[in-house]
Order: C-alpha cells, then structure tokens, then sequence
C-alpha cells in the first residue's frame, strides 16, 4: 500500500492528468476556439458609447492598442485583459477536460479564434497567445518579456512591429522546443509535453498569418493604394 502511494506521488505531474477521449478532444478545442471569439473590442466600444467601429479607425487592427487611442486607456487595458484572459481560460478549462495536451491545443484554438471569429475581422492574437504562456508555459515568461523589450529598445524601421512579434514567436516556440526534448518544467507540467511546442508553433503560425494579411508599421497600418502588435498590436 505505501509503496503504491510512493509511486503515485513521485509520477511527474502530466502523467497524474486525465487520457483525453475522441469526445473531450473536440469539446476542447471548440470551447477555446469559442472563448477565442468573444469580440472585446466590439464589447469595450459598444460600452464605452462610441460609435465607431475600431476595424475603421486607427490601424483598424480590434485590439488593445487600437482601443486605447481610440476609446481611451481603460478601454485599452480592459480590450487587453479580455483577450489575455481568453487565452487563460481556455487552456484552464483544456485541462480540466484533455490534459497538458488539452491546455495547449485549447489555447491555441482561442487564438485561432480571436484572429478568425465567425462574422467578422479578428485581430492579431498577440494578447491571446500571451494567455497561452501564462497559462502552459509560465516559466517563459522572464524570456518573453526580455525579448518583447529588446525588441521595443529597436530604433524605429518598417515593420519593425511584426518583426519584433515574429522574434518572439521564433524564441517561443524554440524555447518550447528545447523545454520539450529535455524533460523541462514548464512551470505547470513536468516534464513538458509535446504539445507545448506544437501548440506554440501553431499559434504562432496564425498570428504571423493574420500579420501577414494585414501589415503594421509601428503599430500602425501599411498604406496601400486605395486603403487608408510581440507587443502591442492584439
């Protein structure tokens, strides 16, 4: 009896959690991507009384950034917590129902479905994915934040937006990588599990997709001809 005892406590962490079934898989990933589709910025101007869609103002980009000049800061870091939150959510409720494995596909799904919601035009994910590490990969987080004010310490260039958020997703999912093939804590799983690093890369991949789609300069949108943030833009 102790022995079996002794052998339960002493597995690592995601071998105490949940075999996701077929069923909770999908019930997973649809329940993120639904979080991921909660519009915050419609939400905060439509509370806020302004009339104006944020898609038409500004870098027309329905993030944080956008709603703080436009709407003003509280709606900013509320558009901010919202969209960060989502990410947490979702990857807290992966968990209960698939796993380590639950927690990143989930949280990847929000982000999928902050930058493509059913209806209408997402906005960057960068927020979101920020829920993500916070809620899969916390021991990042010194290493994200050293990259996000490195890359903000840039003197001003072209797009120099999506290439500090391209050198986050590259250091994100590169460190996952490595947390990964070396058995690493992730400061919530121990070891780290595959899914840490896919989940990384594919929210990584959407988000360098919708950058993409929809370039900035500085926070700001590339001019075209008939058309009018790892960090800011969300």
């Amino acid at each position: 009896m102790v022995r079996a005892i002794s052998t339960v406590v002493s597995r690592p962490v995601s071998s105490l959690q949940p075999r996701p079934s077929a069923a909770r898989g999908v019930a997973t990933l649809a329940l993120g991507y639904g979080l991921g589709s909660i519009p915050s910025a419609d939400l905060a101007r439509r509370w806020s009384g302004a009339g104006t869609d944020l898609r038409h103002v500004g870098s027309g980009n329905p993030g944080a950034l956008n709603a703080g000049k436009n709407l003003g800061s509280r709606w900013g870091a509320f558009v901010f917590a919202v969209d960060v939150g989502k990410g947490i959510a979702a990857s807290v409720i992966g968990r209960h129902l698939a796993g380590p494995s639950g927690a990143n596909f989930a949280a990847s799904a929000a982000v999928i479905g902050h930058c493509h919601p059913p209806g209408r035009e997402g906005g960057k994910g960068v927020a979101t994915s920020i829920g993500q590490v916070v809620a899969t990969f916390p021991s990042y987080l010194p290493l994200d934040a050293a990259v996000a004010i490195g890359t903000a310490a840039l003197p001003k260039w072209t797009q120099r937006t999506w290439a500090g958020t391209a050198a986050a997703s590259v250091v994100w999912v590169g460190a996952s990588v490595v947390a990964w093939r070396r058995g690493w804590s992730t400061g919530v799983d121990r070891p780290a599990p595959l899914a840490l690093p896919v989940a990384a890369a594919i929210s990584s991949a959407v988000i360098a997709r919708r950058f993409v789609a929809n370039p900035l300069v500085d926070g700001s949108p590339i001019l075209k001809d008939s058309d009018e943030t790892s960090g800011p833009a969300t």
